[in-house]
């Protein structure tokens, strides 16, 4: 009987160990665990919901179960275009110290009607070519604000000229449900084309372009994260979802830990920096 008392006893303490400990042992064993990472983002990646309503965000998850250091530029509302000021920004207030750089945005440019634009423009030009000199047409980026893609090429551009020891990491919107916000602020569910005849997932296939373009990963949460707002069996996910809810685009905090646990287990892959090792390590 003695014997069975210390083994329940054990088993207790070890039950207690694990629900106590559960994030600092998944945060041992990520990889990425301690690496600085900025988000760019909107509103889903944007601080201030933690205060508005009262829920952690994905990055706030990935920094307390698997010890990523946070360093969030997210705006609600921003584009594509908005991001290029914020990176600057970034730049000169961290330097070169983050490990990473996550980007998550375009739902915005979609529900805004952006153009998608092309990536390239052609331009005849002189190439050697075997010995023998010849006129050709040679690609070069467009960089229109006014276009998807332009923005993209813009804000790539400059992320990889002033990053190129840091892990650069594109991520596709999430699925769109209705969303009502007031006044002139509702957006109908992405099984409705926007402004312009276009579907959501045009915009997210143009993310997923530009990670083969800019050579960087894609985390492809539009196909990956399970989160489908416009069936009322994931309501759960989000700050009012459902058929009557008004909030089927912004996840709530059971939505934003699904992301995280989505992330990082993109993250487990790949490595957080190409930096050189300093002496001694």
């Amino acid at each position: 009987m003695k014997t069975i008392k210390v083994l329940l006893a054990s088993a207790a303490v070890a039950v207690a160990l694990v629900g106590s400990g559960a994030a600092f042992a998944a945060a041992e064993a990520h990889p990425w665990n301690g690496k600085k990472v900025v988000y760019l983002g909107d509103s889903i990646t944007d601080p201030s919901q933690m205060e508005r309503h009262k829920h952690n965000v994905y990055w706030k998850y990935l920094q307390e179960m698997y010890g990523l250091e946070p360093h969030v530029y997210a705006i609600s509302g921003y584009q594509w275009d908005r991001i290029y000021p914020m990176a600057q920004k970034m730049k000169a207030e961290m330097g070169d110290t983050p490990d990473a750089i996550l980007i998550l945005l375009g739902t915005n440019d979609y529900n805004a009607g952006v153009p998608l634009g092309k990536w390239y423009e052609e331009i005849e030009e002189d190439v050697n070519r075997r010995g023998v000199l010849i006129r050709q047409p040679r690609r070069h980026f467009v960089k229109n604000m006014g276009t998807l893609r332009g923005r993209i090429n813009t804000v790539m551009e400059c992320l990889k000229q002033n990053f190129p020891d840091q892990q650069i990491v594109l991520m596709t919107p999430l699925h769109r449900g209705y969303a009502n916000f007031g006044n002139s602020n509702v957006q109908p569910p992405e099984s409705f084309p926007n402004v312009l005849g276009l579907y959501l997932e045009d915009y997210v296939k143009v993310l997923r372009e530009a990670a083969d373009i800019w050579s960087v990963p894609l985390i492809d949460l539009y196909r990956d994260s399970g989160l489908f707002p416009d069936d009322p069996a994931y309501a759960k996910y989000f700050r009012d979802g459902g058929a009557t809810g008004k909030d089927n685009l912004h996840p709530n905090g059971l939505g934003h830990l699904r992301m995280a646990q989505t992330i990082a287990a993109r993250l487990r892959a790949l490595p957080s920096d190409f930096k050189a090792p300093t002496a001694g390590k």
